[in-house]
């Protein structure tokens, strides 16, 4: 009987919590049987839960490098971010049409060329094109620095510098998310997309103070100077990659062709496009409030700029928070956890919008902040590990879109806003976020049942 065992456990080799699987392997003979060591393996690996499985994914090297090189290229866009905006608000005797303008410039590229970005991520080398568009933006760093550094810099200047940038950031964003899934695999996609947006978190929470600090310190131009340096760095680092190319195809058709082939993946891809709907949805209903949240500070709480800055940290730190459970969380109801963030973010400016009290907001933040960090972290992990390969580059093109449409979220809500208030603005954007919600847990039951 024992030299028949091993053949009976034979099919269950790589069946991961099978706990009668591992029970078996107890009473084998000495030297144990191939099959049944293999089988327990992945046992001993499902066993690995909660914050010994949160950094899972920074064990493998290759994520490592590619993680550190987006915090460091993540970091230099949120301190460009703050150090645009002092500057031009400085060079425009505190325009405030202005600086919207200039911070807004990014929405239009992005728009525009998200698609021709997926479609290249899909075509060529991956790893080409995020260097290329890091160099890109070293470049324009610099060349901002400069212009300051001589005295020839105006709000042109800066104005002409977002188109560009978010222009870089269209073709570079697809080929980068698209690369992740390659480095990790589908067992380990869910853990890296969370850390991911929990870098990106920390880079929210440290970056514009860090750029705050420097400008008093050394001037904008050595601000930017540093942005220079730290996007060389981050192309450095994602030079330390192996290549990164879609599988192909088997056909070769035209730029316009393959973004026309993407659409009608997703268009027939159910899942996919029901993802892309919740997270287009959420987007521009949960995102105006940070816009507005001027608004808030100093009509309604009667604040000051500081009073701000503590909001929005700890919305940060919900984000970070939230982002680090979903990365230990494992294969754990991900589609219904989805849906239950999307609820959170709903709550949470319904809160807002009821209680007009500051100390009440400093709480609700970090709900906000969790919520977004369920839907967001989430929503990606999901639509990566769904689409196929050879997709991955133009379904995120269009996932990418979502920031480019932003400003028809934010429109409308700063119109109602101007005329009926920040609290109506907000508990309206906040019905629909949770009407979208209960429809999507009501009719999407792939969704519900998504592990």
């Amino acid at each position: 009987m024992q030299t028949e065992r091993p053949q009976t456990q034979a099919p269950t080799v790589g069946v991961e919590n099978e706990t009668p699987t591992s029970d078996r392997t107890v009473n084998v003979p000495e030297p144990p049987a191939p099959g049944p060591v293999t089988a327990a393996r992945p046992a001993r690996r499902a066993t690995k839960r909660g914050w010994k499985q949160t950094f899972d994914s920074l064990s493998n090297t290759q994520f490592r490098n590619f993680w550190f090189g987006m915090m460091v290229m993540m970091g230099a866009m949120q301190m460009q971010m703050m150090a645009r905006g002092y500057l031009v608000y400085d060079l425009t005797n505190q325009n405030a049409a202005v600086l919207g303008l200039v911070n807004a410039a990014t929405a239009l590229p992005i728009l525009v060329l998200a698609l021709f970005g997926g479609a290249l991520a899909d075509r060529i080398e991956r790893k080409r094109i995020v260097q290329l568009g890091q160099g890109g933006a070293a470049i324009l760093a610099v060349f901002i620095a400069i212009s300051i550094s001589v005295g020839s810099i105006t709000w042109y200047h800066l104005l002409g510098a977002s188109i560009v940038h978010g222009s870089l950031m269209a073709l570079l964003m697809p080929a980068r998310q698209a690369m992740i899934p390659q480095l990790v695999g589908k067992e380990k996609l869910g853990n890296a997309m969370a850390l991911n947006a929990a870098g990106m978190s920390l880079t929210t929470l440290m970056a514009p103070a860090l750029a705050g600090g420097l400008y008093a310190l050394i001037g904008p131009d050595g601000v930017y100077y540093v942005i220079g340096g730290m996007l060389v760095g981050a192309m450095l680092l994602t030079g330390l990659l192996p290549k990164s190319t879609a599988e192909p195809t088997g056909k070769r058709t035209t730029m316009l062709g393959d973004i026309k082939d993407g659409l009608s993946y997703i268009r027939r891809t159910r899942m996919v496009l029901v993802l892309l709907c919740l997270g287009l949805a959420t987007t521009m209903l949960a995102m105006p409030f940070r816009f507005l949240l001027p608004v808030f500070v100093v009509d309604i709480y009667h604040k000051g700029p500081e009073a701000m800055g503590l909001l929005v940290s700890l919305m940060g730190l919900g984000t970070l928070i939230g982002s680090l459970f979903i990365a230990g969380l494992g294969r754990f109801h991900r589609g219904l956890l989805l849906i239950a963030g999307s609820f959170m973010t709903g709550i949470a400016l319904l809160l807002v919008s009821i209680f007009p009290v500051y100390a009440i907001a400093l709480g609700l933040m970090v709900l906000l902040g969790l919520g977004d960090a369920g839907r967001r972290a989430l929503n990606q992990a999901l639509v990566m590990e769904i689409s196929e390969e050879q997709y991955r580059g133009r379904v995120w093109s269009v996932f990418m879109m979502n920031f480019g449409l932003m400003p028809l979220g934010v429109l409308p809500a700063a119109l109602v806003a101007e005329y009926f208030g920040g609290q109506v603005a907000i508990g309206i954007l906040a019905g629909l976020m949770l009407l979208v919600s209960a429809v999507v847990l009501i009719t999407q039951k792939q969704l519900r049942q998504f592990q």
